[in-house]
């Protein structure tokens, strides 16, 4: 009967200890190997020989230290002998042995060091003795199955497709819904048991299938159905005819098994796709990122359609981190390093980790629930580790910490299931771990307790019927995401109803509504901590005034920790790609004196820690304001003086206003003169990479004009026909593209523009979408007769000075903070961003100095002619002239603000955000001047 890996690693461990002091080759080789072998249940005899004599090349003959016929030779040595030297003398053995008897995989060793070389993959694996049993499992060949030094992860996503051809081949077969989903979890669960332990003996699952069911798939269905009986039947309770395959199986119970399926019905390839998952090695996969399976199968359409987006191990211990964890961890290790009362502590530090509980209000797969339950059980063995050593203990009574502390709710019925199965998956490998600092075998098998997982809506669930508040110790996860324009009409009316915000309902993220739901839960229970992954629309933009005071001031909720932006990562097929942050609330009563904030300069990187006495809700330093809840509000005119900033025109034409350089040259061909009515249309994307389009001159154009060319009447016809909603809009694909009944008064005007501007002279241009790539906003000049369009913000009554501050350095911190974006890149609106900016004050003589360094920066410009503002602009390929042009420019306008040099953006932005405070609420910016003078005088 073959060992399961719980005993052989238990087998393993104690193995290390006896052979640690092992040095001598000739002495002690063959008593080693013969005890090594019997980890795995095998006789080294029936198997191996030692000492067999091979020619070689350069000799005639040599004597491999152990061989296996076609599976393994070992080359041994005494301690601290060269193993290069030593694995060159291997391989030459390996070329003298028969091609028939030639070994896959080649040890070197001296006892201590220990390098498994996989011949077929090239794969080598080091490690030392006291390691083997975290590595035993590379000596899976050992046991007639083929080894993967793959990393966790890789396992994980290889497991998920091959469940993934399984699922979809049962699906394309008319298998489908409920049953299907059902099926798959139940297979999950066999798979992960059958190379665990949890089954015994070792691939018990595997060989069933193997030699149970036919070739052809025929009986596979009835095999699984048989099986899942028995799994949710007790020993005792069970028919005494049932055949020994199906008796050797354990009572699994937890309701897993419980309930009929339909009878799934295989074919072939089927039962070949179910070999290929039940041979893959499932003692590797991780349950706390098997949310890829689930991710797998779905469609690139419905993971758009839920906001479903997979969430990294390194990711969720970014969230739980600072959550809980580390002060939990800290507190452990300040208990252990007592000298006095540290047993006494200890137990009350373990039953504090027995009454914590988590909550995920939008878990999926389980991945936050799974890895915060690893590691409270990790917490808890080292502390059980801290009172007994590596005595025996019963951990059965011992370890107390259980899958019933933590709770979801789930929208989709598949992933609420493989949540719970994912859960017990981690639950067994925390039982293991005890195992192996104890030398038990400890199972929690029949299943007793499980997660509490609710499949339902979490927006339309009263939170206190799955877990009250008052029991609430920690919220978490990451809901999804979704903006306005993503979602259905059923989720904008969810967002609006529970964000209450009155009028148009607001543009918040899908993703608000479960902070506001969270903490209208935590007011019952003020201790109650939160933290949630989110798009980094919530701390920028528009929707920021939106959310932020409904969290501060109806909730009373503050920013306890955050991670600012950074790049997503998924370990799912199909992965998202997205900007995001974290960010964790406490309640007001209960907030930490000390705020932690962690920045990422690079995006994809590793984060850098600050500490804060406070945070604002877009994620930097609230020191020096008034109000740290203070949030910057759209408004429709400039608070500081600067001159009106608009959108351009906005033609409202299904494009048939609208002529390419192609289209313009027909019309001159086929109505020479008609150019003459036509101007220049400029957009972002013709400012900012060259090119341009012509427009029909409406400002001008006469109803003769109109009849003396046909092309130009015709175009103008199919303008008021497309606003009727008669036609589609111009080279339409699908040919649906149809105006909005909204628009179908501008039928009467078919030679009026929606929005009518058409600047007589020169006048200021910024673009509306940027790019995050670009370190500044890449404002210009253009004149007339050009016509701007609405994609670009202009200023008719700009002035130079004004350029130099928006193309500075300073501009761009308020625009990357606070302006909104379309994907990662800033967007530049004109209430939230320019007329909200804080203008410097200046002299002549300073606004002389910043006007001279601005036409430095336009004629580096110009300098370049056959280049774009795009190719200009980009980092990559920014010419050394326009970047010292803008490096002196960005120290005058610095200069302006304040001598002081700035640190960095978010410095500026800082700075910048005290004196948009002193714009809004100069009261209060004085009552905090004069305290800080008051203080300074009492030496505070």
């Amino acid at each position: 009967m073959r060992l399961g890996w719980d005993e052989i690693k238990r087998r393993a461990k104690v193995f290390s200890e006896e052979w640690k002091d092992a040095h001598y080759e000739k002495g002690e080789t063959q008593t080693f190997y013969n005890e090594f072998f019997e980890l795995f249940g095998i006789r080294r005899k029936q198997v191996a020989i030692y000492e067999q004599r091979v020619k070689l090349l350069k000799q005639k003959h040599g004597f491999i230290d152990l061989f296996w016929p076609g599976t393994l030779l070992v080359e041994q040595k005494s301690a601290n002998l060269d193993l290069d030297r030593a694995q060159g003398q291997a391989l030459d053995y390996v070329q003298g042995v028969h091609p028939t008897d030639q070994p896959r995989w080649v040890l070197t060793c001296d006892f201590q060091r220990w390098r498994l070389l996989d011949l077929e993959t090239g794969r080598e694996l080091k490690f030392h003795l006291q390691d083997l049993h975290k590595h035993i499992t590379a000596f899976d060949f050992m046991l007639g199955r083929k080894v993967s030094f793959e990393t966790q992860a890789g396992v994980t996503i290889k497991a998920a497709e091959l469940m993934g051809k399984l699922h979809d081949a049962l699906e394309e077969s008319g298998y489908v819904g409920h049953d299907l989903e059902q099926l798959l979890v139940r297979l999950l669960f066999c798979l992960f048991a059958d190379d665990t332990g949890i089954f015994q003996p070792k691939d018990i699952f595997l060989q069933l299938i193997e030699n149970d069911t036919r070739p052809d798939g025929s009986n596979v269905g009835r095999v699984l159905s048989d099986l899942f009986d028995v799994l949710d039947t007790p020993e005792n309770a069970r028919q005494t005819t049932l055949q020994a395959e199906l008796d050797a199986f354990p009572y699994v119970n937890g309701q897993l098994f419980g309930g009929r399926l339909r009878t799934a019905h295989f074919d072939a390839t089927m039962r070949e796709h179910l070999l290929d998952a039940a041979r893959h090695d499932w003692s590797g996969v991780s349950p706390a990122i098997f949310g890829s399976l689930f991710q797998s199968v779905m469609d690139a359409e419905q993971r758009r359609a839920k906001g479903a987006h997979y969430t990294t191990e390194a990711n969720i211990l970014k969230v739980i981190g600072p959550l809980f964890l580390d002060d939990l961890k800290a507190e452990l290790a300040s208990i252990i390093a007592r000298k006095t009362a540290r047993e006494k502590e200890l137990a009350k530090f373990q039953d504090k980790l027995t009454r914590l509980t988590f909550f995920d209000p939008a878990c999926g797969c389980g991945n936050f629930l799974v890895i915060a339950y690893r590691e409270i059980r990790r917490l808890e063995l080292e502390c059980l580790k801290a009172q007994y050593g590596d005595q025996q203990i019963d951990a059965a009574l011992l370890s107390r910490v259980t899958v019933g502390q933590f709770y979801g709710i789930e929208f989709e019925e598949f992933p609420a299931r493989i949540a719970e199965v994912a859960m017990w998956m981690m639950d067994h490998i925390a039982n293991n771990e005890i195992n192996e600092a104890f030398r038990l075998n400890y199972a929690r098998i029949p299943l007793k307790d499980s997660a509490h997982i609710l499949h339902g809506d979490a927006l339309e669930t009263d939170w206190n019927t799955l877990l009250r508040a008052e029991r609430c110790s920690y919220i978490m996860g990451n809901p999804p995401f979704l903006g306005a324009k993503q979602q259905d009409e059923f989720q904008r009316l969810q967002v609006r109803r529970i964000a209450a915000l009155g009028g148009s309902g607001g543009t918040l993220d899908y993703v608000a509504a479960w902070f506001i739901k969270a903490g209208q839960y935590c007011q019952a229970n003020k201790r109650i901590q939160i933290a949630f992954v989110a798009t980094n629309s919530i701390t920028q933009g528009e929707q920021v005034a939106q959310l932020w005071p409904v969290l501060y001031d109806r909730h009373c909720l503050e920013i306890a920790f955050a991670h600012r932006t950074f790049a997503w990562a998924s370990e799912a097929r199909g992965k998202a790609h997205v900007h995001v942050v974290i960010v964790g609330l406490s309640h007001r009563d209960h907030e930490p004196s000390e705020k932690r904030l962690f920045s990422y300069p690079d995006l994809q990187g590793d984060p850098v820690e600050s500490q804060h006495k406070a945070l604002t809700a877009y994620l930097f330093d609230a020191r020096g304001l008034a109000n740290r809840h203070l949030v910057v509000k759209s408004v429709s005119t400039p608070i500081n003086g600067a001159p009106k900033l608009q959108v351009g025109s906005k033609p409202v034409d299904g494009g048939y206003f609208i002529f390419s350089p192609a289209e313009r040259s027909a019309l001159i061909e086929a109505a020479p003169g008609a150019e003459r009515i036509l101007r220049p249309f400029i957009g972002a994307e013709e400012f900012l990479n060259g090119g341009i389009r012509h427009i029909i001159d409406v400002e001008k154009i006469t109803p003769k004009d109109i009849n003396a060319y046909p092309p130009i009447r015709e175009r103008i016809s199919k303008v008021r026909k497309w606003r009727l909603g008669e036609i589609a809009k111009k080279n339409s694909k699908k040919g649906t593209d149809r105006a909005a009944a909204s628009t179908r008064p501008l039928a009467q005007y078919p030679t009026k523009f929606h929005v009518n501007v058409f600047p007589a002279s020169g006048f200021l241009v910024v673009p509306e979408n940027g790019s995050e790539r670009r370190e500044y906003v890449p404002a210009g000049w253009l004149t007339s007769p050009i016509i701007p369009s609405s994609l670009v913000r202009i200023a008719l009554d700009a002035e130079i000075w004004h350029f130099a501050v928006l193309a500075s350095r300073m501009h761009m911190a308020w625009v990357n903070h606070i302006g909104g974006r379309l994907k990662s890149d800033p967007r530049y609106s004109i209430g939230l961003v320019y007329n909200t900016f804080p203008w410097p004050d200046m002299s002549e003589a300073q606004r002389a100095r910043i006007e001279a360094l601005a036409q430095d920066v336009l004629s580096a410009r110009e300098a370049h002619p056959t280049s774009s503002l795009a190719t200009l602009y980009d980092p990559d390929t920014m010419p050394a002239d326009l970047r010292k042009a803008h490096t002196a420019l960005d120290a005058a306008v610095d200069k302006l603000y304040r001598p002081t040099p700035f640190a960095s953006d978010r410095d500026r932005v800082e700075h910048l955000f005290g004196r948009y405070e002193a714009l809004v609420n100069p009261l209060e910016r004085v009552g905090v001047a004069k305290n800080k003078r008051v203080a300074r005088r009492s030496g505070k």
